[in-house]
């Protein structure tokens, strides 16, 4: 199973827990796993279909570009970040 890191501002929703195991072959299928055990979870990290606006995740150390749709292997670490835009 991955190891999804909760963002602060969402862990009341996992009664205060910050990393929590869930299973799924794709970043949507792990928030959907999520919402199953913490509901609302799934709203606080989409719109519709996509990752809320200005949140970014990372799967093994690494910003995916593919958002709900990339792939996560056994055992990936999960984070959910804030954008960061530059210029």
């Amino acid at each position: 199973m991955a190891r999804v890191f909760i963002p602060a501002a969402i862990r009341p929703l996992t009664n205060g827990q910050d990393v929590v195991e869930v299973a799924g072959h794709n970043v949507q299928m792990v928030i959907g796993n999520l919402d199953k055990q913490f509901p609302g979870i799934k709203d606080r990290l989409c719109n519709g279909e996509e990752l809320r606006p200005g949140l970014s995740v990372a799967i093994g150390g690494s910003i995916s570009s593919l958002g709900l749709r990339q792939g996560v292997e056994t055992n990936a670490e999960i984070h959910f970040l804030p954008a960061v835009g530059g210029g």
